[in-house]
């Protein structure tokens, strides 16, 4: 029986406000499975980065799920690639906490590649099974890249060959995921599993949009949010010229994105869409909001007609996921996980490629014909049953009994 858990999350806090930096989907699913685990009486260690000299040792969570900030480098925020030289000093900061605290686990679990690196050498010193999920995958980010962003380093690279070849399972978000773990590294099929992340489905509910917009002094009018982080992966700039062609065929749409700069161009891709924004086409369509809470974006996600999602890569798109448990449609560029968390036709549209005009011709689509956005809305209700967190804490629970008997099987 599973009793103890220890996360790792090196690179990002979970407690910080996704679409805030380096924090985003997987932010959210660290801390709600935390939170489902707790309530199963699962205790729940989440292992983070100083990033905030204020900040606490320990931050008790809820009763069973508890985030410890190890001092590893400067206790600032700090770039991904700034913190690399430091994850050494990481795992010997959680094994010296470990050892200064009662504190036994039943295996860890680690996230992103980072993550993945302290990970086998905790593992390997605590004597533990070993858990990874990447969220992202290098290789696969490369080949999206766009021309002005660089590969990913050599240190990411061979940190995830190595994650993926000496973990004791490696959890991929969907089944497009396991593939290109089994074919850009190699991985073993059985010591594979599939698990979606989770929707608080008590949390991300339909409510009402006029309600929303008031509470949000939205106004009114047909309304497209965008909501995480803003980089060039993202393809935010896709929304803004989607919005331009709608607004020039004569349908009055106004666009709203949520959320702030991340990584090492997203200061300088916020302020080249601020810029394209007060364009003539643009003026006044087109709105900036700071990230929010997560349990305060569901105002925001039932507030919109449409929810798009341009990303030029998305190991899964959590937050299509929680606008469809919303009940508001999404639209999506069809691209790794966001194939499955669409059902394109049924709870949202997917849109091949990043052309404005395929995606404006597929907004329009939700915005215009007669009862395809009541259509999609009841079908997005359905679709997300599938992912509820519940459900998925269930089967991380089955997983890592699993994982926990059999290194109980090969100890000699």
């Amino acid at each position: 029986m599973i009793e103890s858990v220890a996360y790792l999350s090196l690179h990002t806090c979970p407690l910080t406000v996704p679409g805030v930096g380096d924090a985003g989907g997987m932010n959210v699913w660290i801390h709600d499975q935390a939170l489902a685990m707790a309530e199963r009486g699962i205790a729940v260690d989440v292992f983070t980065r100083r990033g905030d000299p204020v900040v606490g040792e320990v931050t008790e969570v809820m009763p069973g799920y508890r985030v410890i900030h190890i001092d590893a480098g400067p206790p600032d925020r700090i770039t991904i690639s700034d913190q690399v030289p430091h994850v050494p000093a990481f795992a010997e900061g959680v094994l010296e906490w470990v050892d200064r605290n009662p504190a036994a686990y039943d295996l860890v679990h680690s996230h992103y590649w980072l993550s993945g690196r302290a990970g086998l050498v905790l593992a390997s010193a605590m004597g533990l099974p070993l858990v990874n999920s990447f969220h992202t995958l290098g290789r696969v980010k490369d080949r999206t890249r766009g021309p002005d962003e660089a590969p990913s380093s050599a240190d990411r690279l061979a940190a995830e060959h190595a994650v993926v070849e000496r973990s004791s399972c490696v959890v991929a978000s969907t089944a497009e995921e396991a593939t290109d773990l089994v074919e850009h590294y190699g991985a073993d099929p059985d010591r594979l599993c599939v698990t979606p992340p989770g929707v608080d489905l008590r949390v991300f509910a339909p409510g009402d949009r006029s309600e929303a917009r008031r509470s949000l002094d939205l106004g009114e009018g047909p309304l497209v949010v965008v909501a995480g982080r803003v980089q060039p992966l993202k393809r935010v700039d896709i929304a803004l010229e989607s919005i331009s062609l709608l607004r020039a065929s004569g349908v009055p749409v106004r666009l709203l994105v949520v959320g702030g700069a991340s990584g090492a161009a997203g200061s300088d891709e916020l302020h080249r869409l601020k810029r394209r924004a007060q364009q003539p086409d643009l003026a006044g369509a087109v709105a900036f909001h700071q990230a929010v809470p997560h349990t305060e974006l569901v105002d925001y996600l039932r507030a919109a007609d449409v929810v798009h999602v341009p990303s030029r890569s998305e190991s899964f798109g959590l937050v299509a996921v929680e606008a469809q448990a919303c009940g508001t449609p999404v639209v999506a560029t069809r691209v790794g996980g966001l194939g499955q968390a669409v059902a394109d036709g049924s709870s949202g549209l997917l849109v091949d490629g990043s052309e404005p005009a395929d995606h404006a011709a597929a907004l329009e689509r939700v915005l215009v014909e007669p009862g395809l956005a009541g259509r999609l809305s009841e079908g997005a209700r359905r679709h997300v049953d599938q992912f509820a967190r519940d459900e998925v804490a269930d089967q991380l629970l089955e997983l890592y009994a699993g994982v926990t008997r059999m290194a109980r099987e090969n100890q000699p």
